[in-house]
């Protein structure tokens, strides 16, 4: 019999693509794996992406965790990388060992993976020093991304702003545009792409357009956090059609 897996999200109120992202992902594994996958998510609200909601919105992450471990969870995943970074430089390693305590302190202990960690974690395994950014966030916590990504040792030669308040604004924008936006940027001396340094602005379908047309690998939040909870499950790390890091040459 396979083995199956409780995956938790921890998912801001208005966030509606981390839950269609990585079980899409998990669930493309299944066709080639055999270990099976159910998914379980508790909500924090925020519904406009500035500093203050994000804030508050973070200080409900540990009730989410407590949540989460009373299902049992195998692992967790904070799913929004701009709550984190707009937290200060090297947040996610504060987050991640305060609600993994959470969740041993219920009697459900389980390792707490953030986006935004996943995401640093995921361009050293890739060997990236030098990376292009693209997020929907206003420009000045596009920014704070930026800052943040650059104090963990990498260089962002380029970045893009989409500039979309509205959470739920940001699920509406079309993957389809993104290969456009990367093709008007300076990728062509970056290690890798961050397509979508979000969960929450789809990204997922255009991975493969965006590697085949600039020949480089492809990375999404999504993707890199994805890839933390298989490594954290023990799990080999392959997806198919998930971009470079999933496709096992890792």
């Amino acid at each position: 019999m396979s083995k199956s897996f409780r995956i938790g999200q921890i998912v801001p109120s208005s966030n509606t693509t981390m839950e269609t992202e990585i079980p899409a992902m998990l669930l493309a594994r299944q066709t080639i794996r055999p270990e099976r996958f159910t998914f379980h998510s508790s909500r924090m609200r925020m519904k406009k992406v500035v500093k203050e909601e994000l804030a508050a919105m973070d200080a409900e992450s540990d009730r989410c965790a407590v949540e989460l471990s009373d299902a049992r969870v195998d692992v967790l995943g904070y799913a929004c990388l701009v709550a984190i970074m707009a937290m200060g430089r090297g947040y996610h390693r504060v987050s991640q060992a305060r609600l993994t305590k959470h969740t041993a302190e219920n009697g459900g202990a389980a390792p707490v993976i953030t986006s935004a960690g996943a995401l640093v974690d995921a361009l050293k395994v890739m060997k990236a020093k030098r990376v292009v950014v693209v997020a929907p966030y206003m420009k000045p916590l596009t920014e704070l991304v930026v800052d943040y990504i650059q104090n963990e040792g990498f260089e962002v030669i380029d970045y893009r702003a989409l500039e979309i308040p509205d959470n739920l604004d940001v699920a509406r924008h079309d993957p389809r545009n993104l290969p456009g936006i990367v093709q008007s940027m300076k990728y062509q001396d970056a290690d890798v792409i961050v397509l979508s340094a979000c969960v929450q602005m789809p990204s997922l379908p255009a991975v493969p357009k965006v590697e085949a047309l600039t020949g480089k690998p492809v990375l999404t939040a999504a993707i890199a956090t994805t890839y933390a909870m298989l490594r954290e499950l023990d799990l080999e790390p392959v997806v198919p059609g998930a971009g470079a890091l999933l496709s096992g040459a890792y």
